[in-house]
């Protein structure tokens, strides 16, 4: 017999193995029901979100990203042409809650390579000092705008972490850990904003209560610039996070003080303090101890606890050096599905909220408020700095420059780009070096961005942009200032006339340098 009638025989024999065993077994009524035919359904089910993203989805209506946003941060990172021709294919008129900006008749001009004035990491230093109302001894300015968000190690890969850090060391930038504690992977020269969870990884004691004494030696042994705790996050607030036990390596479980072998849950709630009041006094105690800003992170649910903030603040002088308002929109943590939909206010109506409940007080400038949900792009990006917020914080975004294909596989540890994953064969095509420079140059490129439309509105600095320059676009060809919109007082979301001279004589000076100092080398 030929060999084509052997290879015949085998493949025939395989489909009636398959017929066979889809007709006794009893978990899937499709194929016990339709033998062999039935696989074609989890074959199309399974191969049906790839082929919506690059067949069949439109430039601007894929979700959490659409294919134009995912383009523009390729691109950015990669230091190629991030331009986009023969004009927008977005519905400009009448999509509800389109943002337009007000341009000025008489911009400022942003000088180019040759330019005097010139500076090719286009540093955009915050607004705010960090720590200044309180007096903390490590008060600082931070020198970007844009910083990196709550990622922690263990959701993601070391390289994806040793790339982030690497990244915004080379971008002047900042690396929030994430709840995961502080690994080697965060010690390659970036700062850090430390993030401390329910669970206290890395500052934990035996029964998993916050310890001081951890505390501060992990302080210590970093480069740690400010504290951050964790109320809740966006992709699933009201919930603590879980790091299955599969992702759970030796090296995680010791860096978080946590069992080999168990899955990592944190609570939903912290242990060292139970109220609003005792939240302010936990904050003094570890400012106290080490001298650093400490701020909260949260989605925004209940607006009694802002009230109660803003009371606090107000009454007993005591608050937080920064608050970070976290979007419902979800984030790079895995969560159920009705977390992720349903629970939060979307960032933008979290934020005004949050900022309306600390302007009813006059408290709005005592502290520093940081955005983070989807504003990693100039426009959303400028929109938050007019309501407000004074530095933004991008997440997902990061992951995109870092190379992330959007696969949505964060949950399973397969992430096909070595990103979300703790899989040694999968991580190895993250190389740190080359997207550590695709990080920097995509933080480069937005701060310049965001400096670009500064300067057609008129001013030097994004945060300088008042709300009323911005309009949002309602059904029936209607026009409305965003200070309408979102209910704010003429003068609410600007700094003060303090931070507007202090911010615009930075700029200035930055300017008349003339720095030519490249700190986002092209990436391979």
């Amino acid at each position: 017999m030929p060999t084509s009638g052997w290879v015949a025989i085998v493949i025939a024999s395989f489909l009636v193995l398959v017929v066979v065993r889809d007709l006794t077994q009893k978990k899937h009524a499709i194929l016990r029901n339709f033998p062999l035919v039935g696989h074609g359904r989890y074959w199309l089910e399974l191969l049906g979100p790839p082929v919506r993203q690059y067949f069949v989805a439109k430039n601007d209506e894929e979700r959490p990203f659409s294919r134009d946003q995912r383009r523009w941060i390729y691109a950015s990172a990669k230091k190629e042409n991030n331009y986009f021709g023969f004009g927008t294919d977005n519905d400009l008129e009448t999509s509800p809650g389109y943002v337009i900006v007000r341009h000025s008749t008489f911009p400022l001009h942003l000088p180019h390579a040759g330019e005097p004035g010139f500076d090719a990491s286009f540093a955009c230093p915050a607004a705010k000092v960090l720590g200044a109302h309180r007096g903390r001894k490590k008060a600082f300015r931070p020198s970007s705008i844009v910083n990196t968000s709550a990622m922690s190690f263990g959701s993601l890969s070391p390289n994806a972490i040793q790339a982030l850090n690497r990244g915004v060391k080379l971008a002047g930038a900042m690396q929030n850990t994430g709840e995961g504690g502080i690994s080697e992977h965060h010690r390659h020269g970036g700062d850090l904003v430390w993030q401390i969870g329910t669970g206290y990884f890395g500052c934990r004691d035996e029964r998993g209560g916050f310890s001081m004494e951890r505390f501060l030696e992990a302080v210590a042994s970093a480069p740690v610039r400010a504290i951050e705790l964790k109320l809740s996050q966006g992709a699933k607030p009201g919930l603590g996070g879980v790091l299955p036990a599969a992702k759970v390596t030796p090296e995680i479980a010791k860096i978080r003080l946590i069992p080999l072998g168990q899955d990592c849950i944190s609570p939903a709630h912290h242990r060292a303090f139970k109220d609003t009041d005792s939240m302010l006094d936990f904050i003094e105690r570890l400012a106290d101890a080490t001298g650093l800003p400490v701020g909260i992170k949260s989605a925004v649910g209940e607006l009694s606890f802002w009230d109660d903030l803003a009371r606090l603040i107000d009454t007993t002088g005591r608050a937080p050096d920064f608050i970070t308002i976290d979007g419902g929109e979800g984030g790079t943590g895995a969560a159920p599905l009705v977390f992720a939909d349903h629970v939060a206010l979307p960032f933008k109506l979290g934020l005004a909220s949050v900022y309306r409940a600390l302007a009813a007080r006059g408290v709005q400038e005592k502290v520093v408020i940081i955005g983070s949900g989807k504003l990693g792009f100039p426009g959303v990006g400028l929109l938050a700095l007019a309501m407000g917020c004074d530095m933004l914080n991008v997440a997902r975004e990061a992951m995109l420059a870092l190379g992330c294909i959007q696969a949505q596989e964060c949950h399973t540890g397969n992430c096909p780009s070595g990103v979300a994953t703790q899989s040694a064969w999968l991580m190895r095509g993250l190389d740190p070096t080359d997207k550590s420079a695709r990080l920097a140059n995509y933080l480069a490129t937005l701060r310049k961005e965001l400096l670009s439309l500064g300067g057609a509105c008129g001013v030097s600095h994004p945060s300088l942009v008042p709300l009323d320059r911005l309009a949002i676009v309602d059904p029936g060809f209607v026009v409305r200032s965003a200070t309408e919109v979102f209910g704010y007082e003429p003068e609410w979301g600007r700094p003060t006339l303090a931070d507007r001279a202090a911010i615009e004589g930075l700029m200035l000076e930055r300017a008349q340098l003339g720095l030519h100092v490249d700190a986002s080398p092209k990436a391979k």
